[in-house]
């Protein structure tokens, strides 16, 4: 919705965002540590078939039924990839706002580009 107004203002919530989803990931490790798990890191074999799994395209009823067959991975360890994901890929978002924000300018700039065409063409 920020998006539609302002890109500086975008650009502002993404950041919040992925600092947000960086303290959240923190207490998350939190959470698993106190209870005396460990979150896999993103090389673990565990976490690359997920990954691997949710990159294909495989339709429900093929994954259904392939759940059905492998032992269920632990819930928390998907989530903790998941969110462990999220920062990494609100910072490509920033990286690609940051440079539209540059290359185009803000809606204020915008409107100046506009209102002095108008007034050129008068």
């Amino acid at each position: 919705m920020a998006s539609a107004t302002s890109k500086k203002t975008e650009l502002k919530l993404t950041g919040v965002a992925r600092a947000s989803l960086e303290e959240l990931l923190l207490d998350y490790e939190d959470f698993l540590r106190q209870r005396g798990l460990v979150l896999w890191s993103q090389d673990d074999l565990r976490a690359l078939a997920v990954r691997r799994r949710y990159q294909s395209d495989q339709s429900d009823r093929e994954a259904q039924a392939q759940a059905g067959k492998r032992k269920q991975r632990p819930r928390t360890q998907c989530l903790g990839l998941s969110l462990g994901q999220q920062p990494r890929l609100l910072h490509r978002q920033l990286r690609q706002l940051e440079q539209a924000f540059l290359a185009e300018g803000g809606s204020t700039e915008r409107l100046y580009r506009e209102r002095q065409a108008r007034r050129q063409n008068r």
